[in-house]
């Protein structure tokens, strides 16, 4: 797709099933230089996560230590927060973080953002931000399904360019990633069932030394 209007090239690759369980249906890992392909590239990469939320969060559970992003540097993200703020998620360093990549069209999404949150205000007193980044294209659903639950602890942002998805390629939707003070991955939680809410909340702490 180098600066040319040729088709758009998609790669199959297979989805580990839940905590290595059944496999899932395989989600288009889109190659190429980026979004420059604009809405083509965004509708394929939903349609994607749309597959893998359809089945994230079964009766098998989430999954844990995906991808080949934990023990690496998390790769520089900014997003926008509903206020309109520009987020930084290297601004988070000297504090502990889970960034949470969901999206409101998402069943295990609307399960896990109020756990997420009440995490978030049990947490948050020792140095554990929760930075919560919706990929819904229309900001309208978001606000929707925001306003069913009333007021929010953790932080939430709208990623409508698909900039955090391009860079961190969640397989599964949602996808939750535990980042330590000095800015790497230490845990990848792909899909949510509730069961994964005290391990998630535990890996916070482990990194945090509490």
């Amino acid at each position: 797709m180098r600066g040319s209007a040729g088709p758009l090239t998609l790669t199959l690759s297979p989805l580990r099933g839940a905590r290595g369980h059944e496999p899932l249906s395989p989600s288009p890992r889109l190659r190429g230089e980026g979004w420059g392909e604009g809405p083509r590239v965004l509708a394929a990469f939903a349609v994607g996560l749309v597959a893998a939320c359809a089945t994230a969060g079964g009766a098998a559970g989430g999954g844990g230590d995906t991808g080949n992003q934990v023990g690496v540097p998390v790769p520089a993200i900014r997003v926008e927060a509903l206020s309109g703020k520009k987020i930084d998620v290297a601004s988070y360093r000297g504090r502990v973080l889970l960034l949470d990549v969901w999206a409101s069209w998402c069943g295990p999404c609307k399960q896990e953002l109020p756990m997420l949150d009440a995490m978030a205000r049990r947490l948050k007193s020792q140095g554990i931000d929760v930075l919560a980044v919706s990929v819904d294209q229309d900001r309208a659903n978001v606000d929707k399904f925001l306003q069913s639950h009333g007021k929010w602890s953790l932080t939430i942002a709208h990623d409508p360019a698909g900039a955090i998805a391009e860079r961190l390629q969640p397989d599964k939707m949602p996808t939750s990633y535990v980042i330590d003070r000095a800015g790497i991955v230490r845990y990848v939680n792909a899909g949510f069932v509730p069961d994964d809410a005290a391990t998630i909340e535990r890996r916070l702490l482990e990194v945090a030394g509490k």
